[in-house]
């Protein structure tokens, strides 16, 4: 899985191979020097906060780094921590909640005006009641390659539509012409909303309001 934590590790674990603070980095990679401060890793509200793809662009373009050397970093921290995590995920009380393919997600009958989870055909999948005790989160089975490098073919993601949405959140958007992705939200306005691509081959997306069913966040994904 690439956590939070994971992604901000990789950066600090940048830093320090090219024998610099994260201030240092970030001034290299032509930033505001107090962009990978700690203090900047969490909202005022607690949420996360996430480094933008252009950051990490930006960052790799100042070390001299690859995508592939960037993320062989994250999934190092990953499996640092999965011991613990997969502990926390084993004492927690599962629950089954409805599971649908990217494929089947685009065509109608499988979700109400909401974007709750609605109708027959759905399949059942497993996660722990907490944060799954949401009402109406369900699960997404990516398929395809169009979301690498942060979400391949089989991975799961779980969804919690109703929930705020803020800028930088990861989130799954259905358009009226029944096109579901999986995007970051870069901007939303009372008349438009603006996505960034997961992957760089794919290009950014920008909707009017009227053109979107509905967008909900992504709260967690199994990889």
């Amino acid at each position: 899985m690439l956590s939070h934590d994971a992604i901000w590790s990789a950066i600090d674990n940048l830093a320090e191979r090219n024998q610099l603070t994260p201030s240092g980095l970030a001034r290299r990679a032509g930033l505001d020097p107090t962009s990978f401060n700690k203090s900047k890793r969490l909202g005022p509200d607690g949420r996360q906060r996430w480094p933008s793809t252009e950051s990490v662009s930006k960052v790799l373009e100042a070390t001299g780094a690859s995508v592939d050397d960037f993320f062989g970093i994250v999934i190092t921290n990953s499996d640092t921590n999965a011991a613990f995590q997969n502990t926390a995920f084993s004492q927690a009380e599962l629950r089954a909640i409805p599971l649908l393919g990217f494929a089947q997600a685009g065509s109608g009958g499988f979700f109400d005006d909401g974007g709750f989870p609605a109708g027959q055909g759905w399949d059942i999948v497993e996660f722990p009641t907490s944060p799954a005790d949401k009402a109406g989160v369900y699960a997404l089975e990516v398929q395809g390659e169009s979301m690498m490098p942060l979400y391949r073919d089989g991975d799961i993601l779980i969804v919690e539509p109703g929930a705020q949405v803020r800028r930088g959140d990861r989130v799954v958007v259905k358009s009226r012409d029944g096109e579901v992705m999986a995007k970051l939200l870069a901007r939303q306005s009372p008349r438009s909303i603006e996505l960034l691509s997961l992957n760089p081959a794919h290009p950014n997306r920008t909707f009017d309001i009227s053109e979107v069913e509905w967008i909900a966040r992504i709260i967690w994904a199994s990889q």
